[in-house]
């Protein structure tokens, strides 16, 4: 499984959603604390490029020479409609500083030292420790990660419903999706759905929902690293929920 803090620098540089919270601006609006893009540097730190005239800038000018504190919060949003869509939050805190190098024109690049980071996701919920965070290597699938899953619930319904065949006892009865009817009765309605919920280089996790609402995990027999590799390593486990 992926470490805390591989899965924090994942969400750090991943699509997420994400505010930066710092003292003094509780009043702003959320949208002026969403920087417009972050990247994590060499050294560990996050660099957050917001508009020249957001109030994170301004706070982060004003205190100059003085250690000013903020904390990136991420949201982890499921890219396919399940029960309980947030997938994880993570949260990076530490000093904030301009970095003017950095900057393009209308717009400022912010510096977050970090001091330590957490994230609470469907592996659990760690600390971080931050030189840990700042050698973690982020998921190769990250940046296609939401369209795959996107692509396999509208591509490849049928083939993840038959993973349910894998769960054993707790699979129950699924009726395939070009057999039902909209108006079928309540006792043909399958107990559980399969909805593909996230994917890294380890493996798939499937939200079945129904009579029930639990997560499985179908790991992959070696991590892939590019998508080559993913999709072989899709037809072995689609090959198996097969038979």
């Amino acid at each position: 499984m992926p470490s805390a803090a591989e899965r924090t620098r994942t969400l750090v540089q991943s699509t997420c959603s994400a505010l930066l919270l710092v003292p003094g601006l509780e009043s702003a609006r959320p949208e002026q604390l969403m920087p417009q893009a972050r990247v994590v540097g060499t050294d560990g730190e996050v660099f957050l490029l917001f508009p020249a005239d957001a109030p994170t800038v301004r706070a982060a000018t004003h205190a100059q020479d003085d250690e000013l504190s903020a904390v990136l919060e991420i949201t982890d949003v499921a890219p396919i409609s399940v029960p309980q869509r947030i997938r994880g939050r993570a949260w990076v805190s530490g000093w904030l500083t301009c970095a003017p190098d950095f900057a393009e024109p209308g717009s400022m690049m912010l510096r977050l030292e970090v001091g330590e980071a957490s994230v609470d996701d469907l592996w659990g919920a760690e600390s971080v420790d931050p030189e840990a965070f700042a050698n973690a290597a982020v998921d190769p699938l990250v940046a296609h990660e939401a369209e795959l899953l996107q692509h396999l619930h509208a591509a490849h319904d049928d083939q993840v419903q038959a993973l349910c065949g894998l769960l054993g006892e707790r699979s129950g009865t699924v009726v395939p999706p070009a057999e039902r009817r909209a108006d079928a009765p309540e006792a043909v309605t399958p107990r559980l759905r399969a909805v593909p919920l996230a994917l890294d280089r380890f493996g798939l996790r499937v939200r079945f929902t129904g009579e029930q609402c639990f997560d499985a995990r179908f790991d992959f027999p070696t991590p892939v690293r590019d998508i080559t590799e993913l999709r072989r390593a899709m037809h072995t486990l689609f090959g198996a929920a097969s038979h």
